[in-house]
C-alpha cells in the first residue's frame, strides 16, 4: 500500500503525497481532460505507468490522471507539474511512454513555428508552448510542437506544428 501525505499552509490541504517523489493535487484533478477520457485517480494507476512516471519526472506534481483507448490500446495521459514547469505524459499500461511534453515559453519556440502559426491564424495569441518529444534508440528526440493560441475570435486551440513550422494540425 502506497503511503500519502497531505501538505498544509494553514486549513488548506495543497497536496497529497503518493511516494516521496511525486504528489498529486487533488483540488485541480481533472482539469485538462477531454470529454472521451476517463479520470483515473492516482492510486489506481498501473505500477508500471506509476514507475514510469516516478523515474521520468521525480518530483513531479500531478494535477490530472485520464486513460483513454487509442489503436485499441489503453493510453495513459498524466499531467504535472514541477519546478513550476507543465509537463505532460501520454504512456501504455505496460509503462511505455509513449510520448511526453515539456512546456517552454513562447519566445523560445522557433521562428518558423511561431511564424507558421501567425500566418495560418492572423491575429491570433500564443499562450503557450510545449516540446513534444519521443523515445527513439533510448534517446529523447524532439518530435514537434505543442502550442496553444486564442484565435482572434477568443476560443482557444491546440495545434500540433512541425519542427520546421511546415505542417499544422
Amino acid at each position: 500500500m502506497m503511503r500519502r501525505r497531505i501538505a498544509f499552509l494553514g486549513t488548506l490541504a495543497l497536496a497529497v503525497s503518493v511516494t516521496p517523489d511525486v504528489f498529486f493535487a487533488p483540488s485541480i484533478a481533472g482539469l485538462g481532460a477531454k470529454a472521451s477520457d476517463e479520470k483515473v485517480e492516482i492510486d489506481k494507476l498501473p505500477q508500471k505507468v506509476f514507475a514510469t512516471l516516478k523515474a521520468k519526472f521525480p518530483g513531479a506534481m500531478i494535477t490530472c490522471a485520464t486513460k483513454a483507448t487509442e489503436n485499441g490500446e489503453v493510453i495513459y495521459d498524466i499531467e504535472m507539474k514541477k519546478d513550476s514547469h507543465k509537463h505532460e505524459m501520454d504512456a501504455k499500461e505496460d509503462g511505455t511512454i509513449v510520448n511526453f511534453e515539456n512546456e517552454i515559453t513562447v519566445k523560445d519556440l522557433p521562428a518558423a513555428v511561431t511564424n507558421a502559426v501567425k500566418a495560418k491564424y492572423p491575429n491570433c495569441t500564443i499562450k503557450e508552448g510545449m516540446e513534444v518529444m519521443v523515445i527513439k534508440d533510448k534517446k529523447d528526440v524532439l518530435e514537434e510542437y505543442e502550442v496553444l493560441i486564442e484565435t482572434a475570435d477568443k476560443k482557444e486551440v491546440e495545434l500540433a506544428v512541425s519542427l520546421d513550422g511546415k505542417k499544422i494540425h
